[in-house]
C-alpha cells in the first residue's frame, strides 16, 4: 500500500441566490449583464446555477485552507460588488426565509431543460443552495475507499453548517430544510458502497447504457468521485452565510479525509456502518443542526454535538498540524458555542415580532440579517 499523501488540494463551490435590496425577494430576471461581468471580473469562476436567481462560484485548486479562504472571499466580494451596480445583493444561505419557488425559472441551458423536463415539480421546487467541497485524491481506489468510510461524518458537517429553517415565510421546524427539498430528487442522499473503483463505474455505465443519466455528474450523493475533476466532493452542507463558518467546515472535512488516508496507510480504516444508522444521524442533522445530539453507534446513545466534535478535533489534531488549519477547526467550536446561521435567522425573526412586526416584515428582517453576513469579514 502506497505511503505518499494524496494531494489534498480543495477547491471550494457555493450556491447563492440573488435578492432585490428594495423588496428583499429573490429576483426572478436577473440582466445578462451581472453575470458577463462577473465572469470577466472572476477568469470565469462564477458561473449560472439550474435556476436564473441563482448564481455559482468556485474557487481555483487551493493548496491551503489560508488560500481557499482568500479565493472565496474575492469571489463573494466580487459577486456583491457587480450584484450593487443592479440593485441587488448575494445570499449565502440554503433557501429564502420567504420566496416563492412557483415563481422561478430555470436557466436557459440544455441540461437544465432536461432536469426540469424529468422531474417536472420537483425539480421546479430546487430554490436551495449549498456548498460543494472537494480534496484532491489522484487514485481512484483510494478515492472509492475513503468516501464508503467517510460517509460515517457527513452528518457531522451537516449539523454545523445549517443555513435554512425557513421555507416560503414559514418556521420549517427543520434547521436544514434544504436537505428535504433536494432529497426529492433521484440519486440524492449517502452514496452506495462499493467495493472498488471498478465496480462504481459498472454502475455507473448501467445507467448511462439505459440513458437515464450522461454521465456520473448526475449522481448527485452527500458525497461522492467528482466527474470533472480526481477529487472526493462532499456536498451534504448547506451554504454558510459567514465565510468563517464554511472555511471552517471545509477545513474540517480536508483534515476527516487526511485521517481516514492516515489510517488506511496503518493498514486501518474507519468502521463502516450500515446506511439505516447514519441515515438515522443524518436526520438529526437536518432535523435539529448542533442542538440534540447524534447517535454514537459504538456506545448506543445519542451523544451532545460539542462532545462529538471534541471528539472529531482529537482525531484530526495530527491533520490539522500537517495541514496548518488548527485555527479554522477550532472555529467549528465556536460554531457549537454560538450557533449556526439557522440559530441567527430563528433569533431575528424571534426577536422582531416579540417587537411588534408582522410576519411579513420579520423575515424581511431575516433577509437583511443573510445580505450583511454574505459580505462580513472579507
Amino acid at each position: 500500500m502506497t505511503s505518499i499523501p494524496p494531494a489534498l488540494t480543495l477547491g471550494i463551490e457555493e450556491e447563492y441566490l440573488l435578492v432585490e435590496k428594495d423588496s428583499r425577494d429573490v429576483i426572478r430576471e436577473p440582466p445578462a449583464a451581472l453575470f458577463e461581468q462577473c465572469q470577466a471580473r472572476s477568469e470565469n469562476l462564477v458561473r449560472p446555477e439550474f435556476l436564473v436567481s441563482q448564481i455559482e462560484v468556485g474557487t481555483p485548486i487551493c493548496h491551503s485552507i489560508g488560500q481557499a479562504r482568500s479565493e472565496l472571499a474575492q469571489l463573494r466580494r466580487t459577486v456583491a460588488e457587480v450584484a450593487a451596480d443592479f440593485g441587488l445583493a448575494p445570499v449565502a444561505a440554503s433557501t429564502h426565509p420567504f420566496s416563492e419557488w412557483k415563481q422561478q425559472k430555470h436557466t436557459d441551458r440544455e441540461r437544465y431543460h432536461t432536469l426540469a423536463r424529468d422531474m417536472q415539480g420537483v425539480a421546479r421546487r430546487l430554490l436551495i443552495c449549498g456548498m460543494h467541497v472537494h480534496v484532491g485524491i489522484d487514485d481512484d481506489e483510494v478515492r472509492i475507499d475513503l468516501m464508503n468510510q467517510a460517509s460515517y461524518f457527513l452528518p457531522h458537517l451537516l449539523m454545523l453548517s445549517t443555513s435554512s429553517p425557513f421555507w416560503r415565510g414559514e418556521d420549517t421546524g427543520l434547521k436544514s430544510y434544504r436537505v428535504s427539498v433536494f432529497d426529492e430528487l433521484p440519486r440524492t442522499g449517502l452514496p452506495s458502497r462499493f467495493q472498488s473503483w471498478g465496480e462504481y463505474q459498472r454502475h455507473v455505465e448501467v445507467l448511462v447504457r439505459a440513458g437515464l443519466i450522461e454521465d456520473a455528474s448526475m449522481l448527485w450523493w452527500d458525497i461522492r468521485p467528482s466527474a470533472r475533476f480526481p477529487t472526493l466532493e462532499m456536498r451534504i452542507t448547506d451554504v454558510c452565510p459567514l465565510l468563517d463558518d464554511a472555511v471552517a467546515i471545509a477545513a474540517l472535512y480536508q483534515c476527516v479525509i487526511r485521517m481516514l488516508w492516515r489510517l488506511r496507510r496503518g493498514n486501518q480504516r474507519w468502521r463502516i456502518y450500515d446506511r439505516m444508522l447514519i441515515d438515522e444521524n443524518r436526520w438529526r442533522a437536518k432535523r435539529y443542526g448542533i442542538d440534540a445530539g447524534l447517535v454514537d453507534f459504538g456506545r448506543g446513545e445519542v451523544v451532545p454535538c460539542a462532545a462529538l466534535l471534541d471528539e472529531l478535533v482529537e482525531l484530526t489534531r495530527e491533520d490539522a498540524s500537517a495541514l496548518d488549519c488548527e485555527a479554522e477547526i477550532l472555529h467549528c467550536r465556536t460554531i457549537v458555542a454560538k450557533g449556526t446561521s439557522a440559530h441567527r435567522q430563528l433569533a431575528t425573526y424571534a426577536a422582531a415580532v416579540a417587537g411588534g412586526s408582522s410576519a411579513e416584515r420579520a423575515v424581511r428582517d431575516v433577509v437583511d440579517l443573510l445580505i450583511e453576513e454574505t459580505i462580513r469579514d472579507l
